[in-house]
């Protein structure tokens, strides 16, 4: 007798009620979609779950077709397993989580060293410069410690360049890593309210459900009641008021003429077939809802989780993997600048040699401090012997001039500027000032002047004649210089400066280098350059411009490039701007105001 209900009188009236009856839930408008689930179509911000009134109209018996669910290079097993676990979505949550918390750690970590490379980088860089500039101003060590301390402080300055950086670098690392972390958070949040959107609405389908089972079980009772006492059956049975007792509240059935009993089967037969067919369309409705929800939504939003995932994870091991890149490299390029070689240039002999010289041309002569070597005898002093070499006007005869070290020469003589050069100086100005291409002309190289230099008298016809024999000699002088005028030391610092294209500042850097040169490099060259800068005076007549004296000079006062150095054909140009720059401003360089 139960099974009576669902005859196919029941059906009929099935269609009728179809549309007035359907309860097919849909997705609210506007909810988030999975991220990267370019599949996802269906899913859509006014997407509804699938219209089954069509499908139930062909057969109650349908199934629907499985989508194609990933990509061909989708983790497809993976995927398959979280789907048949119960416990898939909760489970990519909580990873998602402890991933987004290891990604926030390494940013924070990235941002903390940021902030400490930045800090040592600029205190390392204030320190070599506050050093170099306390050194410049104190009586330390001259020469090539000079030039080593120097470069260390400059290695200690690109140092600190480089981890300041470093420290940018980790900057925007931490930012990547912060920015991954939010947009994954984003996404996390949006497919979990669209998960827990197509649960709730399962769940209201299925409650539905069991609500029309519910009200076609208490009609089906009223109808089993009817038909008892319609065959004559006692309302008292026991089967029937256990049934009873269960519905309370229930319309109570008594003795009635056949009539009203046969209106009242009409009637519940009636509000049974709406209720079974109420039953059976949320049966199919919830059906076809847990097929779309575990054939097509749930693997979709367990793989635009994963991706979630996926993303975070990768984002964070390639930022480790390049912050160790960038830190094996910033410990390599320390490494390879602060190489031994360039503390091994420094020549301790050869700047206690200079220092002796400048020290003794500085404070030697009358005003030394030492004890008396001669005196007379009468005062207990030796006897000198009268073999050793005698002093014309304070020069010793018969010693070298040529070839000579510059610093030995004013030693030597005591003198505060080379005999031979101030010899040759006051006879060019006497007899060449306004000769036609002095110093441009060459003329007769000769020796003479090496061993017997007062012994020559620069006034007599023969050398007045020509002039340009005087010139020839004073280049061949400074040219066989043991080191040039300008030193090999000082010698790329005047190439550098005279590449600065700025008049001023060129001006400025060629003046530094000038004060570092040697005292007796210093004094031979203000000489030499005031003679120069007299020739200029007279151009109109001689043609010696400044730019043709620096042409003529500017080889012999640089002289040979350093045995160490490469050649010096690429930087004679600047060579001969160094010369013309400082002869432009000779007075600026060597003239005091007080002079």
């Amino acid at each position: 007798m139960p099974e009576e209900p669902y005859h196919s009188g029941s059906l009929d009236h099935r269609e009728q009620q179809s549309e007035s009856a359907g309860t097919s839930h849909q997705l609210h408008s506007g909810s988030p979609q999975p991220r990267l689930s370019s599949d996802s179509g269906g899913v859509s911000s006014g997407s509804k779950w699938r219209d089954t009134s069509t499908a139930l109209s062909e057969s109650q018996d349908i199934m629907i077709p499985k989508p194609e669910l990933v990509e061909a290079t989708f983790d497809e097993n993976v995927l398959r397993a979280l789907c048949d676990m119960d416990c898939g979505v909760p489970l990519l949550l909580d990873r998602i989580k402890q991933s987004m918390i290891s990604c926030r750690e390494t940013s924070v970590f990235f941002k903390k060293r940021a902030v400490i490379e930045e800090e040592y980088g600029k205190t390392l860089q204030k320190l070599a410069r506050s050093t170099a500039e306390v050194y410049s101003m104190n009586d330390g060590k001259a020469g090539t410690f000079v030039t080593a301390w120097q470069n260390s402080m400059r290695i200690h300055e690109s140092l600190g360049e480089n981890r300041i950086k470093f420290a940018q670098r980790l900057n925007e690392m931490s930012e990547e890593l912060a920015n991954i972390a939010k947009e994954v958070d984003k996404n996390r949040k949006s497919t979990k309210e669209l998960a827990t959107r197509y649960e709730r609405a399962l769940q209201e389908s299925e409650a539905h459900t069991e609500k029309c089972k519910n009200r076609l079980d208490v009609t089906t009772e009223e109808l089993e009641r009817l038909l008892l006492q319609k065959e004559g059956e006692s309302t008292k049975d026991n089967t029937v008021q256990a049934r009873a007792g269960t519905t309370g509240g229930k319309r109570v059935i008594g003795k009635a003429n056949p009539g009203n009993i046969h209106r009242q089967e009409d009637d519940i037969r009636s509000r049974m077939s709406s209720a079974s067919d109420a039953f059976r369309k949320a049966v199919m409705d919830t059906q076809a809802m847990r097929q779309e929800y575990f054939n097509f939504q749930l693997p979709r939003i367990l793989r635009a989780l994963k991706e979630c995932s996926d993303e975070i994870d990768l984002g964070t091991q390639y930022h480790l993997t390049r912050y160790a890149f960038l830190f094996e490299s910033i410990l390599l390029n320390d490494g390879s600048t602060l190489v031994p070689r360039k503390m091994k240039t420094i020549d301790n002999r050869g700047d206690f040699r200079i220092y002796m010289q400048n020290y003794a041309y500085a404070h030697g002569g009358s005003s030394s401090r030492g004890p008396r070597r001669e005196g007379p005898l009468d005062e207990g002093f030796p006897a000198t012997s009268t073999s050793s070499t005698t002093h014309v006007n304070g020069v010793d005869k018969g010693r070298p001039t040529f070839g000579v070290d510059l610093g030995e020469q004013m030693v030597r003589d005591d003198v505060e500027v080379p005999p031979i050069m101030r010899k040759c100086c006051e006879a060019i100005e006497k007899y060449g000032l306004n000769l036609q291409g002095v110093y441009r002309l060459s003329g007769t190289t000769s020796k003479l002047l090496d061993k017997d230099l007062e012994g020559v008298d620069l006034d007599v016809q023969e050398w007045s004649s020509d002039i340009n024999n005087v010139t020839s000699v004073l280049k061949m002088w400074l040219r066989e210089l043991p080191e040039p005028l300008m030193t090999f030391a000082l010698q790329q610092g005047f190439i550098e400066a005279a590449k600065i294209e700025n008049d001023r500042l060129r001006h400025i850097r060629l003046h530094e280098r000038v004060n570092d040169l040697p005292d007796p490099n210093y004094a031979t060259l203000k000489y030499l350059l005031g003679h120069l800068h007299r020739i200029n005076q007279h151009a109109s007549e001689n043609s010696m411009t400044m730019q043709n004296l620096a042409i003529v000079f500017g080889p012999t006062l640089f002289g040979q490039s350093a045995p160490s150095a490469s050649s010096s054909i690429a930087d004679a140009p600047y060579q001969n701007q160094a010369i013309e720059t400082i002869l432009n401003h000779y007075t600026d360089i060597f003239v005091d105001e007080s002079e």
